[in-house]
């Protein structure tokens, strides 16, 4: 009864290799179009960003020095259309990757909260973790080949007091900043990701096979160490490879905001590649009422993120410590950045949080498509908005170009995403049918 194979047609890989084709066409041009020399664009955003920087060094009481180091290397090195695909790449790599450990995370934590409802469709985030490796390797040559691009404090001479470019505050983050050991949390938290995952994935298929408890029990242990790990990395990741960008800031509360970010585009993901099943004509037994439990968490962790959000601006606002201020003084006073601030809060919070305030709104495929869909948009955006400032200045902001060079880029990561995660779904049995909780998922109502 619960045998259901999901098949990978030539007709859906014809049209990710589409997605694929067509997001590297519009790349293509829009690295041409960004290649070429644009003196009056070129000066207007080299004033804008020495004036947003004088600005806050003024306001904040920095040296004028200080304040070039950290936020200087958006405007020296390499042309600033190769630091744009450069940041793009890195961009793109962290937020599809961020979403593959949310799927794994969405298993962990349903097993460990003994949560029934979810094992009709645990399948489909179990599948995520097949990108993993994709972003291991993606991670592992992007730094390796842009690092003085992306991330200003893997140049040496800022630790060195001699040298005109040292620079203090970053000097003294030097214990954690050391490039080995940036290096070896970086394979330190694949390794521990991908491995958790395929002992999660490994006792998954195995209780397909053999309907013991004991792989249950050990997709309770391996769970409840993924969480451990989880705890960590997740904060440890997102300021390694995000607040790090621009060094001078610092915000306790960062690692939450970009866990909530991740967490909300993994939702998101899980939901629409559920209906996507739905509407092949797989995964029958799935019904509005687990349409409606997707639909909350949705719902419930944009609201989630709004609060971190908001919390971590008001109170860098109120406390106006200089190395945390700066974060937003660069997107808010700026012409650049500050409408996407803006929008940032309407896409990820007004409109998910009006579009699935009812009951029924939560119960309907097409308004569950189009938030989850408009939902994945902003939080990308949102990592824009984390990322740009501190790698481009003032010379990255939303000009028609983005919708080449931006657009077609998030389309070619997109599209290997899908790949992985449909290929990873071809791999088992869609229902995990001998899931002990399997009878009270499929008998799952919501009141």
């Amino acid at each position: 009864m619960l045998e259901e194979k999901f098949i990978f047609t030539s007709q859906a890989k014809k049209r990710i290799f589409i997605t694929i084709g067509v997001g590297l066409v519009l790349f293509l041009i829009g690295a041409f179009l960004i290649s070429q020399p644009d003196t009056h664009h070129g000066h207007d955003a080299h004033a804008t960003a020495d004036m947003a920087h004088h600005d806050a060094a003024v306001t904040h009481g920095e040296h004028g020095a200080d304040a070039d180091h950290g936020h200087g290397h958006g405007h020296h090195g390499p042309e600033l259309w190769v630091k744009r695909i450069i940041k793009n790449l890195w961009l793109n790599n962290v937020f599809f990757a961020g979403i593959a450990l949310i799927g794994v995370f969405f298993i962990a934590f349903n097993y460990i909260a003994q949560a029934g409802w979810s094992a009709l469709i645990k399948r489909v985030p179990e599948s995520f973790g097949y990108y993993l490796p994709i972003a291991f390797v993606l991670t592992v040559i992007i730094y390796f080949t842009s690092k003085h691009t992306l991330f200003h404090w893997t140049d040496e001479s800022l630790y060195d007091p001699t040298s005109p470019n040292y620079d203090a505050l970053v000097a003294s983050k030097s214990w954690y900043l050391a490039e080995w050991f940036f290096i070896l949390r970086m394979f330190a938290y694949f390794i521990l990701w991908i491995g958790i995952w395929y002992m999660l994935r490994k006792c998954s298929v195995s209780e397909d096979l053999n309907a013991d408890l004991k792989w249950h029990d050990k997709s309770i242990f391996w769970s409840a160490i993924f969480l451990l790990v989880w705890g960590v990395t997740s904060s440890t990741s997102a300021w390694d490879w995000v607040m790090s960008i621009d060094v001078h800031f610092f915000s306790t509360m960062f690692g939450w905001y970009v866990f909530a970010s991740w967490f909300v585009s993994g939702l998101a993901a899980i939901t629409l590649i559920t209906l996507y099943l739905k509407d092949a004509g797989y995964l029958k037994w799935v019904n509005s009422n687990h349409l409606h439990d997707l639909g909350k968490f949705v719902f419930a962790f944009s609201v989630f993120w709004t609060y971190v959000w908001f919390a971590q601006f008001m109170l860098i606002y109120y406390s106006n410590i200089p190395e945390e201020v700066v974060y937003f003084v660069e997107r808010l006073k700026s012409d650049v950045y500050s409408p996407i601030f803006f929008i940032n809060i309407i896409i990820n919070f007004l409109f998910p949080f009006l579009a699935l305030m009812t009951r029924e709104a939560k119960r309907q495929g097409i308004i569950l498509k189009v938030v989850c869909i408009a939902v994945l948009i902003g939080h990308w955006l949102d990592f824009y908005l984390m990322m740009t400032p501190g790698i481009m200045g003032q010379s990255g902001g939303l000009d028609y170009k983005f919708f080449f060079v931006e657009l077609g880029l998030a389309m070619v990561f997109l599209g290997v995403f899908i790949s992985a995660i449909l290929f990873g779904l071809s791999k088992a049995n869609l229902v995990a049918k001998n899931h002990p909780m399997l009878e009270e998922s499929l008998h799952h109502h919501v009141y």
